[in-house]
């Protein structure tokens, strides 16, 4: 076996075992709702697509809004702070 096959080799090896690495980690990450931390609240409307907490109707799962400020998505925020968001609401939309 050349010295290049083995290279070639060892790097592919590794490559694929960081895509597992990062496919688990993307799996894992988006599994479930976050947990809601103590003294927030649910803020509908304002996540950017990927970046919600959670939501209601099309979708249960952090991480899973398809687009920016979407009604049915929601993000945890300090109790309070919602109500000051233009477009937001403490309620889902549709």
């Amino acid at each position: 076996m050349s010295k290049s096959f083995s290279v070639i080799t060892g790097s592919a090896l590794f490559a694929s075992s960081v895509l597992g690495a990062l496919a688990l980690a993307t799996t894992a990450a988006h599994a479930g709702p976050v947990a809601k931390p103590a003294g927030s609240e649910k803020c509908y409307g304002i996540a950017k697509a990927a970046k919600n907490d959670c939501g209601a109707g099309a979708h249960s799962c952090a991480g899973q809004a398809t687009i920016n400020r979407d009604k049915a998505s929601f993000v945890y925020l300090p109790a309070g702070a919602c109500e000051k968001i233009a477009g937001a609401s403490l309620t889902p939309g549709k």
